[in-house]
């Protein structure tokens, strides 16, 4: 055989090797896999953490930084009442969707503060429909507790660590906006950090 022969046959084998189809199927089916999952992680994600703005358009909250985090066992004289953050007991309140009979000590709520909870504080007095609907608010969401709080300038405040916000009613629609962004919010010291395995009394 010839060396064109040879190179021509070779070049035909080549040919058959490379010109192999490509799976244009598989590839865009798994392309559109992965788009979709990108998609659904994006918007699970966003709707579990606000965005700072979305934080930020909560009217009437009240922010607070650079709070301190030593434990103590001292009484601790704080900047806000209820207080939003700043030295505190060593043993926490149970906050795991918990109801409180009794006033709480400022030293333990607050830390449970710094574990990711939100603080459910009413002023006695507070119509029973509405301290029912709190209740049933608080039952429902782990990282939350409720309790009275008889020196309060308003009926309602919800605080988490940083954060405060005053309420004149059960209904208000601030109420959730403020559950979702900082039950174990970012600005949290410590989230996820236990809600259980505290005081249980006040």
């Amino acid at each position: 055989m010839s060396k064109s022969a040879r190179n021509k046959n070779a070049r035909k084998t080549k040919n058959a090797l490379t010109q192999r189809e490509t799976p244009w199927g598989a590839i865009a089916f798994f392309t559109l896999i992965g788009v979709v999952a990108t998609v659904v992680i994006g918007y699970a994600f966003m709707q579990s953490r606000p965005s700072s703005a979305d934080d930020a358009s909560i009217a009437g909250m009240v922010t607070k930084d650079g709070l301190g985090r030593d434990h103590t066992t001292s009484p601790v004289k704080y900047e806000t009442d209820p207080p939003m953050g700043g030295d505190h007991d060593a043993a926490w309140n149970n906050c795991n969707g918990r109801v409180y009979d009794a006033p709480l000590r400022n030293e333990n709520a607050v830390h449970s503060l710094e574990h990711g909870a939100v603080w459910f504080a009413y002023r006695p007095g507070l119509p029973a429909a509405q301290l029912d609907a709190l209740k049933a608010k608080v039952t429902g969401t782990d990282y939350t507790f409720l309790s009275p709080y008889p020196s309060l300038d308003a009926p309602i405040v919800l605080s988490a660590w940083g954060r405060q916000l005053k309420l004149q009613d059960a209904s208000d629609k601030r109420a959730d906006q403020f559950l979702r962004a900082f039950v174990k919010g970012p600005q949290t010291p410590e989230p996820g950090a236990p809600c259980d395995g505290g005081k249980d009394t006040p």
